[in-house]
């Protein structure tokens, strides 16, 4: 056998390379690397835990509790902690833990619903505005200015005001009203960022059509920013549905709701501080984990920061 051909075939089988080494390693994406980033993250690991137990709790609330929310005894009204409920009694005699634990349900379905309603939309009119520029970028950012402009809180007393659905809805839709602004100028800036770069132009150089630059190279490098305020803005959502329950203007009775648990327990703080502390303790610790789990995704997508 020749023996040109002879190492030519030694290489061919060898694994690597002529040393040796090992297969070829696939080059590394900006998503392979920050999730090594965050598996080795333990601000991502204890928040991802905690709100994993909060979406498994909200599906299924009779894995913890097997009372009803709406089961009340007016003569256990304000009683603090007793065998079996270890959280004590609201003003109606119902059980503060259970309402605690059902409440999270609502919670999780309004910031949930409400994030993916403000990213979707946010995401698509900014991107197109980003991406054409002229004059839909121009109206699109005079239009971001007045919603910018309407005060959140202020504006949910004057809108959900006057709505009398007991679904979570009108307060999705609202949330949804006024957070896309914030969403579409992200998209915008990180499209007109991503469009700019070589690759995108030596695809538009070959001929892709504008779909295909949208779908193929732009927005998938585009939408991390987009993931990072998103995943932040959930834990602000529902926040905000907490506090326009608190007000009135939210979700109503008989819905179960932390809001609506810390509104009629604030009469009762000095009596019972239970009634407000369970409730508002829960709100507090699902908005955290939120939040943590943003910063870590932030700082893993962050290109600044390797």
């Amino acid at each position: 056998m020749d023996l040109g051909s002879s190492e030519a075939e030694t290489l061919e089988r060898t694994p690597g390379g002529p040393e040796g080494t090992g297969p070829a390693e696939k080059p590394r994406s900006l998503w392979s690397d920050a999730w090594r980033d965050l598996r080795r993250n333990p601000v991502f690991i204890i928040s991802g835990l905690v709100i994993l137990f909060l979406v498994v709790i909200s599906i299924w609330p009779g894995l913890i509790t097997s009372q009803s929310p709406l089961q009340c005894d007016l003569a256990k009204a304000q009683e603090g902690s007793q065998p079996g409920h270890p959280f004590g009694f609201d003003g109606q005699g119902c059980d503060v833990y259970t309402r605690t634990v059902y409440g999270t349900r609502i919670s999780i379905s309004v910031g949930v619903l409400a994030t993916l309603g403000v990213a979707i939309l946010g995401s698509l009119l900014g991107g197109l505005a980003g991406f054409y520029g002229g004059i839909s970028d121009s109206l699109l950012s005079r239009l971001t200015d007045i919603f910018f402009a309407i005060p959140v809180v202020l504006g949910g007393l004057v809108l959900l005001s006057v709505v009398t659905s007991n679904t979570i809805w009108p307060v999705v839709g609202f949330m949804v009203l006024l957070g896309w602004p914030q969403i579409s100028r992200i998209a915008r800036g990180s499209v007109i960022t991503t469009k700019q770069n070589d690759y995108v132009q030596a695809a538009r150089a070959l001929g892709a059509s504008n779909s295909r630059l949208m779908l193929r190279h732009i927005t998938p490098n585009a939408v991390a920013p987009v993931i990072v305020v998103a995943t932040i803005a959930l834990g602000t959502y529902i926040s905000l549905e907490a506090t326009l329950s608190y007000l009135g203007v939210g979700l109503k009775p008989p819905t179960v709701s932390w809001g609506i648990d810390i509104s009629s327990a604030s009469a009762y703080i000095r009596q019972a501080p239970h009634m407000l502390l369970w409730p508002a303790g829960a709100l507090a610790i699902t908005v955290l984990a939120f939040i943590m789990l943003g910063d870590a995704v932030r700082d893993a997508l962050d290109p600044k920061l390797r």
